[in-house]
């Protein structure tokens, strides 16, 4: 029997330690690796456990905000457009410039209106002047008819007495046919004037009549009034103010601050009262439109914090907001063409209620954003004591 080489025995031995150790260091290597995802798992849990549903989170959420489109309140051609798309503006800036020479025109036209109607009520005070001092003529000539009547009637007292004494006589001999006819003559002419007389007081007292509801109606226009107070002259300030508003909104001016969308206007162009102009975006006001689940929001309410993350600048940026409320509908039921499901064979399928969470305007204006931009949004539905009192600790 040959003799086992040494050399070869020490080497088998050597081969069979080396896989007793590989499988040694597997073996501690999967334990390891069993540890740490009990570890894990036990992590995932106790977060679980403590949290208790805590976060309420979504990535159907975007930006918006309340945007403000530009209108004229007059028309007329277009003269100048000062922005563009993209633009950034403040309130008050200037938009668009509409051609003003009809506007000035109005305006001249009323400023002419407004003098005249001045005019008008000024001269209005006047003439009341005026029939007040014909009342007074009015009546002064009524007391001078009635003095007349006096006289007149005295002499026709005078003559009918003369008449009479005189054809007491004339069967007695001791009066002429002459004297009588005289005398009839000037009862004549006495009663006649008493009835001129008489005739004359009446027509200046109608005349005095007439006079003082000339005045009165006179009294009517401007009784507990200025010139400056007056109704036809506040309708004519009234039309000239308007078109001063008129010519000033010849001038569109920003109504918001924020960047300029949508510009559809261009120099030259027609533009009718309404028609909208372009649309300025407040992105430092905007806020986040965050659809959760139905089953998410038993215990979210106003006030409650929210941390959110953009798409756009990733999770190295994260905003701070609240909850400030829920939407009246699901998406689905504000649709154009809600979904019906009365026939009994469909599928429940879970909606999506849209909550409004404020942002911060400092983090807004470090970071702004875009409205219809994607976020994350994630809610602590702590009841608030707690969140006061951590945050008190």
């Amino acid at each position: 029997m040959a003799d086992i080489d040494p050399k070869f025995t020490g080497a088998a031995d050597s081969e069979a330690d080396a896989d007793t150790a590989r499988k040694a260091k597997r073996k501690r290597g999967f334990l390891l690796f069993a540890g740490a995802l009990a570890l894990v798992a036990a992590g995932f849990g106790l977060y679980e456990w403590i949290a208790g549903g805590r976060y309420v989170d979504t990535d159907n959420a975007y930006v918006a905000a309340e945007v403000a489109q530009v209108t004229p309140l007059v028309s007329g051609p277009v003269r100048r457009v000062a922005v563009n798309d993209t633009q950034v503006v403040r309130r008050g800036d200037i938009l668009v410039e509409l051609d003003p020479t009809d506007a000035k025109i109005a305006l001249a036209a009323a400023e002419a209106d407004y003098a005249d109607a001045l005019r008008k009520v000024r001269q209005t005070v006047a003439t009341g002047t005026a029939l007040s001092a014909q009342v007074g003529e009015r009546q002064a000539d009524i007391a001078r008819m009635a003095a007349q009547v006096q006289v007149a009637t005295a002499d026709f007292q005078r003559a009918e007495i003369d008449l009479k004494r005189r054809q007491s006589l004339v069967s007695d001999g001791a009066v002429s046919g002459e004297e009588l006819t005289t005398a009839r003559n000037a009862y004549a002419a006495a009663q006649g004037q008493l009835a001129a007389a008489r005739a004359s007081l009446a027509s200046a007292q109608a005349a005095r009549g007439t006079a003082n509801g000339q005045e009165a109606a006179n009294a009517a226009l401007v009784s507990g009034t200025t010139p400056e107070t007056n109704p036809q002259v506040l309708v004519a300030k009234a039309r000239l103010d308007k078109a001063r508003i008129d010519l000033a909104r010849t001038v569109i001016r920003a109504p918001v601050s924020g960047v300029v969308t949508q510009r559809n206007v261009q120099v030259g162009q027609s533009v009718a009262v309404g028609t909208v102009l372009m649309t300025v975006v407040p992105i430092g006001q905007a806020h986040v439109d965050a659809n959760f689940k139905e089953s998410q929001l038993a215990h979210v309410r106003p006030g409650q914090p929210v941390t959110l993350t953009s798409d756009l600048y990733g999770d190295d940026v994260v905003y701070h907001g609240r909850v400030v409320g829920f939407s009246g509908g699901t998406g689905s039921s504000q649709a154009v063409i809600p979904a019906q499901n009365a026939t009994g064979n469909w599928i429940k399928v879970v909606q999506r209620l849209p909550v409004r969470v404020a942002l911060d305007p400092h983090e807004l204006g470090a970071h702004p954003l875009r409205i219809g931009l994607s976020m994350t949004a994630t809610i602590d539905t702590r009841p608030e004591k707690d969140q006061t009192a951590q945050g008190g600790n």
